[in-house]
């Protein structure tokens, strides 16, 4: 799916280059003026100008990508770390006992001590604290063991589809990777807009959870209890 979305972007890009270079003159668009060398005359911009451009963009934005990995790294590195520490020290499993009574709430389809719970519980509460690639991996095995569950390997239960919303919108108490970011970025205060990321991200949840329990109630969108049904049938 993303390789087609990105061939698309590619197509789009391509066909409306040229398309704007001749229909921007017919409705009576100004053309666009540069001056090429210093000293030179003014003169239009044409499909070679703009052709480099683009080239030169793409250029910068590796540059920039590259370096803002190089600054990150550092930091990154650090809260892995003690990440690493804290969960080795028990304060994640701590944490995860504390979400426990909220997570049979949500995911009351996923069984007491089951593997599934624990990877939601890691990935939750990395994503809490603000670290999206420490909690990559954990939400990879959450879905994993989600669809060991799945009676309809097709199809996504209710526990997923909850998981995914609170996984994309989750609540985020301090937001590591945002102030590795401005940190970067060269800013003063990079803290500065905790209060309202976690505001943000709390609304966003609880829109997520509603939307979820909501839209799981609809017909169109309610599983199937004999399609699962015949899909169990069918693994024994």
């Amino acid at each position: 799916m993303l390789n087609r979305i990105w061939f698309w972007l590619i197509v789009i890009g391509v066909l409306y280059a040229p398309v704007r270079s001749v229909v921007r003159p017919l409705v009576g668009f100004q053309p666009e003026l540069i001056v090429a060398e210093e000293g030179a005359e003014p003169r239009e911009v044409t499909l070679s100008d703009l052709g480099k451009r683009v080239t030169e963009s793409a250029i910068d934005g590796a540059n920039v990508a590259v370096d803002l990995l190089l600054s990150l790294i550092g930091i990154m590195v650090l809260w892995l770390g003690l990440m690493q520490v804290a969960k080795d020290a028990g304060l994640i499993d701590a944490l995860a006992w504390l979400l426990r009574p909220l997570m049979r709430w949500l995911f009351p389809e996923v069984p007491e001590g089951h593997p599934a719970q624990g990877a939601m519980l890691m990935n939750i509460s990395a994503n809490v604290l603000g670290l999206d690639n420490a909690a990559t991996p954990f939400g990879l095995a959450a879905m994993k063991e989600l669809q060991e569950l799945n009676p309809d390997k097709e199809t996504a239960t209710n526990a997923m589809a909850t998981f995914l919303a609170i996984n994309t919108s989750s609540v985020t108490l301090v937001p590591i990777s945002v102030i590795g970011y401005r940190i970067a970025a060269g800013s003063d205060n990079p803290a500065g807009p905790l209060a309202y990321i976690m505001l943000a991200t709390l609304v966003s949840t609880l829109v997520a959870i509603i939307a979820v329990r909501t839209l799981a109630k609809l017909p169109a969108f309610a599983i199937n209890p004999a399609a699962s049904g015949a899909a169990e049938e069918e693994e024994l």
